[in-house]
């Protein structure tokens, strides 16, 4: 059986201990093993390893030795309570092995979870997953997680948010690797310990990760508000941090294009900065609306016109230093926003 992404998301959580079998793949092995270890919990508990009702398998022990799988399968612990074995790194030349261990399964014996790297649909083993109604296939790909998945990760540590401090860890979602989302959740958890009052954004603010793309936004919301004695500071650490200006560049003409389809829209800014896509984090949503409406549609299209000139001499054999042209084409736009 076959699961798709939502679908996937509640079965983890709380998996059917009458299905014989779980297959999760994908490219990500960060994002395949959290899955695995919330379907593992969930299935035999926090302290199954100690309580020896967890029994792990390489697939490389499969090859050697077929059978191995099926006798773990049936083998019987000092402790009472449910069992899983744990199938890691398989791949389609230990389908026969698996295929012979759950034609043998019975109700009693554990429950066989397997992992593995992406699997091209005619794969033998997501064929053997998907294919029967006692096993279930999840496939686990690059899209950041859901509202749901969230909601279910901040549930786990205890903690519960308003909808604005949502949105901005649905947005950190997009932008975070999962290992590090979770760490960034695992930390807002400690940072509410005993604590009952709602998450807040600036609680988000306060535990998320610094990072090179939130000072590049601390940049370009100067340079349109205007600010010109903190544009050379700020720049100049971005430098320091190995930033090119290729890169600024393109974040600049990001920015200052949803500023113009934002002033462009008939529903208003604050209205068209919701729905954008990609989303528009949401601490910024606020300053770039009241942006959108300073600027204006025609000087907005002239400040695009700055950017686009300023993206072609950045690529072209032009001999001027490539920071002091970004640096000025930035002063000229923060120059720019300062005219009624």
């Amino acid at each position: 059986m076959k699961l798709s992404s939502r679908d996937a998301a509640r079965y983890c959580a709380k998996p059917d201990p009458r299905h014989c079998g779980i297959l999760i793949y994908g490219e990500d092995a960060m994002r395949v093993a959290l899955k695995r270890q919330q379907a593992i919990a969930a299935l035999v508990g926090p302290n199954a390893d100690e309580e020896m009702r967890l029994t792990r398998l390489a697939a490389s022990e499969l090859r050697s030795d077929p059978a191995v799988l099926a006798d773990a399968t049936k083998a019987r612990g000092f402790f009472p309570g449910h069992r899983v074995v744990f199938v890691e790194d398989a791949t389609d030349a230990v389908a026969a092995a698996i295929t012979s261990a759950i034609d043998q399964w019975e109700p009693d014996d554990a429950q066989i979870v397997v992992t593995g790297k992406q699997l091209a649909p005619r794969s033998s083993l997501r064929k053997l997953f998907e294919g029967r109604n006692n096993t279930v296939a999840i496939g686990i790909y690059d899209d950041p997680p859901t509202r749901e998945e969230i909601e279910a990760t901040l549930h786990e540590a205890g903690v519960a948010a308003d909808g604005k401090a949502l949105q901005e860890l649905l947005f950190l979602a997009t932008t975070l690797d999962p290992g590090d989302f979770r760490q960034t959740v695992e930390k807002i958890a400690l940072y509410k310990l005993n604590d009952a009052a709602p998450l807040t954004t600036d609680d988000v603010a306060a535990c998320a990760p610094a990072s090179t793309e939130a000072a590049t936004d601390d940049l370009l919301t100067l340079v349109a508000d205007g600010r010109l004695g903190e544009i050379g500071p700020l720049l100049q650490r971005l430098r320091a941090q190995g930033t090119q200006p290729v890169s600024l560049c393109i974040a600049a003409t990001r920015y200052f294009r949803a500023l113009h389809a934002s002033a462009a829209n008939p529903a208003g800014p604050t209205a068209a900065l919701q729905r954008m896509r990609p989303p528009v984090p949401f601490k910024l949503r606020d300053k770039m609306a009241r942006q959108a409406q300073r600027w204006g549609i025609y000087k907005l299209e002239t400040a695009l016109g700055v950017l686009i000139d300023s993206d072609l001499a950045l690529r072209s054999s032009q001999k001027a230093p490539d920071f002091a042209l970004i640096e000025r084409s930035l002063i000229r736009l923060a120059m720019l926003g300062q005219r009624q």
